[in-house]
């Protein structure tokens, strides 16, 4: 006989206590994980502006070499049109004619016009860089106080993860146990309702002739069948599955 067989082997009552016991695992593992509340996805929020914060330093890093290169390609043309305005100075000296003389004379007034662009090109990225290393600044400054933020956070979620962590395995071991134990259908919709509702419960009992999850109350014939223990039966209002207090005793 597989294991499939035997699973579906298993008495109604033993597949309803397995159900309750997983449930009552499940709320362990939940308590658990409630103590760490929100740090894990504090954690991650961080760990996520911390590497967005870095990306974009980087970034601007680069613009701001880029500036400074393109700094260092303007003064190397000023300097270039320099030489040739002295050149050019030189050769009006010694020109033949007027003719000769006027295009010269044409060609420092260009060269003098080309050293004022590339002077207006580097106030521009002058002004681009000095901007960009304010905003470096800046984004550094945020990064260390996010990456204090972090470090807190993280020994906070140590501290709690180191106290619990071992609780948690066993709990876990436990619960792959009954898992094995249980129906894949059952264990199907164990976890699909578990999903749906607010506190996770999928398993409640009866509690004062109320559903032990959303306090509806239950038709005293559908809790004489609950007790009966004969049949998977849910809740009609929140869907969760409905088992009598007395299995617990079990």
């Amino acid at each position: 006989m597989d294991d499939k067989n035997q699973k579906v082997d298993v008495p109604m009552e033993q597949k309803l206590k397995n159900l309750y016991d997983l449930q009552q695992i499940q709320t362990e593992i939940n308590k658990i994980k409630s103590l760490r509340g929100e740090l894990p996805l504090e954690v991650q929020d961080l760990e996520d502006e911390l590497a967005g914060l870095q990306t974009r330093i980087t970034n601007l890093k680069a613009e701001v070499k880029e500036d400074e290169q393109g700094i260092s390609n303007e003064k190397h043309k000023i300097a270039q049109c320099q030489e040739d305005i002295k050149k050019y100075q030189s050769q009006q000296d010694n020109v033949r004619n007027n003719r000769e003389y006027d295009s010269l004379s044409k060609e420092i007034e260009f060269q003098t016009l080309e050293i004022e662009l590339s002077e207006k090109h580097i106030r521009e990225f002058t002004a681009d860089m000095e901007h960009k290393k304010e905003i470096i600044a800046s984004a550094e400054t945020k990064y260390d106080e996010r990456k204090g933020d972090l470090k807190q956070k993280r020994d906070e979620l140590d501290s709690i993860i180191s106290e619990t962590q071992k609780k948690e395995d066993e709990l876990n071991v436990k619960k792959a146990e009954i898992e094995s134990l249980i129906e894949d259908r059952y264990l199907t919709a164990f976890n699909r309702i578990s999903g749906n509702v607010r506190n996770g419960l999928a398993v409640v009992t009866v509690q004062r002739d109320a559903c032990g999850g959303c306090f509806n109350k239950i038709p005293p014939q559908r809790q004489v069948d609950i007790r009966s223990r004969k049949r998977i039966i849910v809740c009609e209002y929140c869907g969760r599955i409905l088992v009598d207090a007395g299995l617990a005793e079990l």
